[in-house]
């Protein structure tokens, strides 16, 4: 990381490839009556215990929900994300985004990252070397120079807060209620597109569904069952775990 980050697009098009997109509930929705599909990422913590990482408390546990796993509880982080593993279909033949005005607020706080834990870093993405010789400085230090953006990275957090319950909620309801260990990995879900946007027409009621945890360490597992969580490290038949 340098003292400063200056950043200017360049119109190539490989952020809009090959990566899944986080939406708001309300993005969900019009991605969903665009005939997009929605990838659903789900981890889970232990307050104050496993895969709770001690220097990002607040942040984790305000865009948390908490769901009765076993005899105990844990708290599960849902994303919901364009599923994107080629081109994301509102580019054009131009690598123009035919949405633009209308884009995810991830798409427009783009390249800056929403988790105030991690920093920005241009190695870490797909944006050619010239765009990050160009531009106005978009990080001085560890801040973030453009207020414009400032207020979009508010606003994406605080949707991640505002929509946590109502994410938990439509994925009871379409038992997707597997979550993997914050810091292990993710579950990931593709659910039926026809479901899932009638249960985002009208949220359902949060039922208290039963929650498992899929985790293959065998320290975590008793770590866990200590406290009464319900495990399971069978192959998965509804959902990919995706071990880190």
């Amino acid at each position: 990381m340098t003292d400063s980050v200056r950043f200017a697009c360049t119109g190539c098009g490989k952020c809009c490839t090959g990566h899944h997109v986080p939406l708001t509930l309300d993005e969900a929705r019009r991605w969903a009556d665009a005939a997009g599909q929605v990838v659903v990422l789900i981890e889970a913590f232990v307050v104050d215990g496993p895969g709770m990482p001690p220097e990002q408390r607040e942040h984790v546990l305000r865009r948390s929900h908490a769901v009765p796993c076993g005899t105990g509880d844990a708290r599960v982080s849902v994303t919901f994300a364009a599923f994107n593993p080629g081109r994301c279909h509102n580019l054009d033949d131009n690598d123009l985004c035919t949405i633009y005005e209308q884009r995810p607020l991830v798409c427009r706080i783009y390249p800056v990252e929403i988790n105030p834990h991690i920093p920005l870093r241009p190695d870490s993405k797909d944006c050619p070397p010239e765009a990050w010789q160009q531009g106005p400085e978009l990080i001085h230090g560890t801040q973030l120079v453009d207020a414009g953006l400032q207020a979009l990275v508010q606003a994406s957090r605080q949707a991640d807060r505002d929509d946590i319950a109502a994410k938990v909620a439509v994925c009871q309801a379409l038992g997707m209620t597997t979550s993997a260990l914050k810091g292990n990995g993710f579950t990931a879900y593709l659910p039926d597109m026809g479901a899932f946007a009638n249960a985002l027409a009208q949220i359902p009621v949060d039922d208290g569904a039963q929650w498992t945890l899929h985790v293959e360490d065998e320290a975590l597992v008793a770590s866990l069952r200590e406290q009464g969580l319900h495990t399971t490290n069978e192959p998965p038949v509804y959902y990919a775990f995706i071990g880190f």
